[in-house]
């Protein structure tokens, strides 16, 4: 199995040292950037498999890096966790919404840290190798193992969590689904507020147009008949 590539961001250089003494210990292959500017070069040209990204940042803050990470051809699939001292719950959903996947709070627990980190990479060796890899619904089809939806003949390379909603509630058309269960289906053990659903949704209909997620007023979410 390839090792596991890191990138951690921060303006605190023993903050930096205690992650990447902690993460080398386990086998990551760690990079350290002090600035959102030279994590995105060392992304560009390195492709991490996972960035901790601290928020506080002077100049260019952690949610602007995240939504030009986010940008990055290279990035679209990796996996971004924030580091932060704020707790409050704007915060959490503004990170979400910038394409992050999990949200940490300081001052940071490095056995905490690694549990969560595993925890969040764990996820792509569990998914059910049972589920149908192409869903093609109408317009719009969906490719399971590239990560990529194909609609009204445009590719899309949707951020990870983006996809894994999508393609959770499309693999089962009709089925109603409550925003606890979504979270506990494709989050997983992440701990995020009920409203990070909403947000990935109206990002997905952004993209998408309104008809394929539908709003079921008290409950949650479904995705369209395969009737209608």
């Amino acid at each position: 199995m390839p090792q596991v590539k890191v990138l951690i961001v921060d303006d605190e250089p023993d903050i930096l040292d205690l992650l990447a003494y902690n993460l080398e210990k386990e086998g990551y292959e760690v990079k350290k950037a002090h600035n959102g500017e030279e994590a995105l070069e060392k992304a560009k040209s390195q492709t991490p498999d996972l960035v901790l990204l601290d928020i506080m940042m002077p100049q260019l803050d952690g949610i602007e890096t995240c939504r030009r990470l986010r940008a990055l051809p290279n990035m679209q699939q990796a996996y971004v966790v924030f580091l932060t001292a704020r707790s409050e719950e704007y915060s959490e959903l503004a990170g979400f919404e910038a394409g992050a996947d999990d949200y940490i709070s300081k001052p940071i627990k490095p056995r905490l840290l690694l549990s969560r980190i595993k925890a969040i990479l764990r996820r792509d060796q569990l998914r059910n190798s049972s589920e149908q890899n192409v869903l093609k619904v109408h317009d719009l089809e969906i490719i399971r193992d590239e990560y990529v939806v194909r609609h009204a003949g445009k590719t899309l390379t949707l951020p990870r969590k983006e996809f894994e909603l999508l393609s959770y509630l499309a693999a089962r058309p009709g089925k109603v689904y409550s925003r606890e269960k979504l979270l506990e289906r494709v989050w997983g053990d992440v701990y995020v507020v009920d409203r990070t659903v909403d947000v990935h949704v109206r990002k997905l209909r952004e993209k998408l147009g309104n008809e394929y997620i539908q709003t079921v007023k008290g409950v949650g979410y479904k995705f369209m008949p395969e009737s209608s």
